[in-house]
């Protein structure tokens, strides 16, 4: 098998040059860096699995700061590396800045939304976020004993009070009576990189009664669930599968497949359709995490349940407030 070839430093990616081969795909992963064991470790696993099972290469890029968005797609578009899949909204401008000038590449937004009428050579995947933490929501109503549960999100933006807003619908649907405490990180990136900021939030929320928190925040969720795990009472993770992590501790994650979206457009290569995706319950793009390490924390009678409220969600029997779309949350006010 060929090498995967990767390249760690912003340095190094934005030196490429017009002789990389032409079938590369190329990642670039949302600040907060590359193993942040969630989102942006999600979309380089999706990657890796591309790589080892095709035995293809593929360049990817952290990137340090916000200036370096534009450079970095422009220097992968130039070199021929295609399709150039990026990772976070804030991606969505760049791309389409970038992409008229590049029509022959194919460029990929996941949880950025551009126009696919004015770029036709862009792919938007979006995810149903709301309806994966109206999941999580219920298990942590189910598993709490105080009726008070908590959540961190990551930089205050609509995205993660998409996440909160689903979560709340789903305690509130196990607990009309429960008490949900609801924080964010901060309003600037960094807010998705901040593992102490992270611990304090944790460490306020069980001191008002809290005794399972969701992280919706990246890196920063990392010290959410170690700060759960050191005081005995519940995490749930999130976009990747964080149940092993902290077993026993960790209740479930809510899983966001940016692996799988990541894996499916390298493997469309430059074939990819463009436009827009969005992947809910009903296309297995979100949902819960159940393994080994969580299996003892989620009992028949909770995982029934669930999967009776999964099943209606799809069914449209169930309607989860999408906060996005709505500018507004009927379970929690932020």
């Amino acid at each position: 098998m060929t090498l995967m070839k990767s390249l760690s430093g912003a340095a190094a990616a934005l030196a490429l040059t017009a002789g990389a081969a032409l079938a590369e795909p190329a990642l670039i992963y949302d600040l907060g860096g590359k193993f942040d064991k969630s989102f942006n470790e999600a979309a380089f696993n999706g990657a890796q699995r591309w790589a080892e099972e095709t035995g293809g290469e593929f360049r990817d890029i952290e990137l340090q700061s916000e200036a370096q968005r534009e450079q970095a797609l422009r220097r992968f578009a130039e070199a021929g590396l295609n399709p150039v899949v990026t990772t976070g909204f804030s991606m969505a401008t760049p791309i389409a800045n970038v992409a008229p000038d590049y029509p022959d590449t194919k460029f990929v937004t996941i949880d950025g939304y551009v126009d696919p009428e004015e770029h036709p050579n862009v792919l938007s995947i979006l995810f149903s976020e709301h309806e994966g933490s109206f999941l999580v929501g219920m298990l942590a109503a189910m598993a709490s004993e105080t009726g008070t549960v908590g959540f961190v999100g990551g930089m205050d933006i609509p995205l993660i009070r998409k996440f909160a807003c689903g979560y709340a619908q789903g305690v509130k649907a196990v607990d009309a009576d429960a008490e949900i405490i609801a924080n964010m990180t901060g309003t600037t990136p960094a807010a998705w990189n901040d593992p102490v900021k992270g611990s304090e939030l944790a460490k306020a929320q069980i001191s008002q009664g809290a005794d399972v928190i969701f992280a919706a925040a990246g890196g920063t969720g990392i010290g959410v669930l170690q700060t759960a795990a050191d005081e005995g009472i519940y995490s749930i993770g999130v976009d990747s599968n964080q149940n092993y992590l902290h077993p026993g501790s960790v209740l479930s994650s809510m899983l966001k497949r940016v692996d799988v979206a990541v894996y499916d457009a390298m493997s469309a290569g430059a074939d990819l359709e463009t436009g827009v995706q969005v992947l809910g319950l009903a296309e297995e793009g979100v949902g819960y995490a159940l393994d080994e390490h969580n299996a003892e924390l989620i009992s028949d009678e909770m995982q029934a349940q669930v999967e009776e409220a999964k099943s209606r969600i799809i069914d449209g029997e169930i309607t989860v407030t999408d906060y996005t779309a709505e500018d507004s949350c009927p379970a929690l006010t932020f």
